[in-house]
């Protein structure tokens, strides 16, 4: 290639990033009325993570006295991680099996739009899900708990790269889950067994972590939600609060250096394991 031809391959590129982000938005904006107009899959969506917010807070109702917190608390730092794991792992995965199977994919494939525009609609759809989930979270918890929200900026900036990792972790590993399903109506239930066998096993149901067997702590320490539930609550709590943690520390290097690997791993999967039709369509 000539260094004459490159100004025009660089503005290609650009026309075509803009094309297809233009039709991302477009398909970001359908995939969120249709989300809206599906009332029952959005009261669940947002209402059970919350439901199970007040369950666990109001059964587990005892105090670190050493610190001046309450066991809700605990779980209303840690549960956000539950939060962020169901909009944005099950929505995506839920989302493309169902895409997969009605044909959706099939026919996508068949157009002129890229498939770019097609995952950043549903990265739209997540994004927005994720924000509302973690609004009305925080909200329920100040409500029903009197969980105070941090004032440090320190304590905001560990928030916003856990929730950007966090979210990519989910949302990848969500794309290349979808296609364990054998089909739509399995996808809900392949998806939430493991992750709510992950919330007991990490921390995020069961607290202090160090109450599971050891066995338990060292397999979850391999997957992501151990370390979102213990970066929450390194924003939420006190510093005292370390010392219920598996290792008395918040670990934020780690935590970063996991998800920021699962994210790496979840792409990896999504590269070799989409499929755009199902199984039996071949």
């Amino acid at each position: 290639m000539t260094t004459a031809a490159l100004p025009s391959t660089v503005t290609s590129l650009l026309a075509r990033w803009r094309s297809a982000s233009r039709l991302g938005l477009a398909r970001g904006g359908a995939e969120l009325k249709q989300f809206i107009r599906n009332r029952e899959a959005m009261i669940f969506s947002f209402g059970f993570p919350a439901l199970v917010l007040v369950l666990l807070g109001s059964i587990f109702n005892g105090t670190y006295k050493d610190v001046g917190v309450s066991s809700s608390q605990v779980f209303s730092a840690g549960m956000i991680a539950y939060g962020i794991v169901s909009t944005s792992f099950i929505t995506m995965g839920v989302g493309i099996s169902v895409d997969r199977e009605d044909g959706t994919l099939k026919r996508l494939r068949g157009t002129p739009i890229p498939a770019a525009s097609y995952f950043v609609g549903k990265l739209i759809l997540v994004a927005v899900s994720v924000v509302g989930e973690v609004v009305l979270m925080l909200a329920v918890a100040m409500a029903v708990f009197d969980m105070p929200l941090p004032t440090g900026t320190d304590h905001w900036l560990t928030f916003a790269w856990l929730l950007a990792l966090s979210v990519t972790a989910c949302t990848l590993l969500g794309i290349a889950a979808s296609s364990l399903a054998t089909n739509a109506r399995s996808a809900g239930v392949v998806l939430n067994v493991p992750v709510v066998a992950l919330q007991f096993i990490s921390g995020i149901f069961v607290h202090p972590i160090t109450a599971l067997p050891s066995w338990m702590v060292h397999l979850s320490s391999v997957f992501p939600v151990k370390w979102m539930g213990q970066g929450f609550r390194s924003v939420f709590l006190p510093d005292g609060m370390q010392a219920t943690e598996a290792a008395g520390s918040w670990e934020h290097g780690t935590t970063a250096l996991v998800l920021a690997a699962w994210c790496v791993i979840g792409l990896v999967l999504c590269l070799t394991t989409f499929r755009w039709t199902n199984r039996r369509a071949g």
